[in-house]
């Protein structure tokens, strides 16, 4: 039996964001998601991150979707709700909104566009984890920002922010990842931003991973995520090769285009990307299922 547990558990699913066929919120879908996530064993929902569309979904939107998410979960598990921007001023009045749904914690993305050095880093979270109460969950994914948020920074963080409980890293740089994992307060976690890399960044000592792939494979990516906590990577390396080449062909294209493809695939459609994304063509599709059948995943088992 695993002790310490983290507060938001080893296998968090960052959740699409269902559209009906015009494109708008389709909340019933995303109740009926999140209820299909729960049941297939995740610990806890992201939701309105990368994977959900945060660029397209605008604030009113992302507060339908909040509440919508909670309703179904009930309390069943945590749910996190991405509030992060590149502006700190309208994240800090946008948590301050969402905290009143009465989510679990926020997760903040490192903000992109503005490309601001790390002591704007610092001072952005800071600032943000000083406004609220709820526990932060600090994102670093240097493919969509522009820059990457240096060890230092998320240690600082970890240190001096008592909200700042935890960090996804998809910066790729195991190197930076163990520096933070190493130099971490007692208590603060270090989430794969990345599928592929769970294996290694759990066998570092992270705690698990934020999951695009758990939107198609709940138990299965959960099943990674438990054998490394409890330490026996053996099988859980032989479960990550047989998974890997979905967690490679999803990224085919951008995220979250495949995901929601692989979704609709397993009989569970929840419609079409926003533009400037565009859906998946027949090629990938037809790539896609293949892989799909290769893995294990189609015919689809909960």
């Amino acid at each position: 039996m695993e002790t310490n547990v983290p507060v938001f558990g080893r296998m968090l699913v960052a959740m699409v964001t269902p559209f009906d066929d015009f494109l708008e919120l389709d909340l019933n879908r995303a109740q009926e998601l999140a209820n299909r996530l729960i049941e297939g064993g995740v610990d806890c929902l992201v939701v309105n991150g990368t994977t959900g569309e945060s660029p397209t979904v605008f604030y009113p939107q992302k507060m339908e979707l909040f509440r919508a998410v909670l309703e179904a979960a009930d309390g069943r598990i945590p749910i996190v709700a991405n509030v992060g921007d590149n502006c700190t001023a309208d994240t800090v009045n946008f948590a301050r909104d969402v905290a009143e749904l009465g989510v679990d914690g926020f997760m903040c993305v490192v903000p992109y566009y503005n490309k601001p050095p790390q002591e704007g880093l610092y001072a952005h979270f800071s600032t943000i984890a000083a406004a609220v109460e709820l526990p932060i969950i600090l994102y670093n994914i240097p493919g969509r920002c522009v820059i990457n948020m240096k060890a230092e920074t998320t240690l600082a963080l970890a240190r001096d922010c008592e909200n700042v409980v935890a960090v996804k890293e998809a910066s790729g740089d195991l190197d930076q990842i163990k520096a933070i994992i190493d130099g971490a307060p007692e208590g603060f976690c270090v989430y794969s931003g990345d599928d592929s890399a769970t294996y290694d960044i759990m066998k570092l000592g992270g705690a698990g991973v934020i999951s695009t792939i758990g939107n198609v494979a709940p138990r299965r990516m959960g099943e990674i995520a438990k054998l490394c906590a409890r330490g026996e990577f053996e099988e859980a390396y032989k479960a990550h090769k047989r998974l890997l080449p979905l967690m490679e062909g999803l990224f085919e294209t951008s995220n979250p285009i495949l995901v929601k493809e692989a979704l609709a695939l397993t009989g569970f459609p929840v419609g079409g990307v926003r533009l400037p994304l565009v859906r998946a063509t027949k090629a990938q599709s037809e790539r896609l299922a293949k892989i799909m059948e290769e893995v294990g995943v189609l015919p689809y088992v909960s």
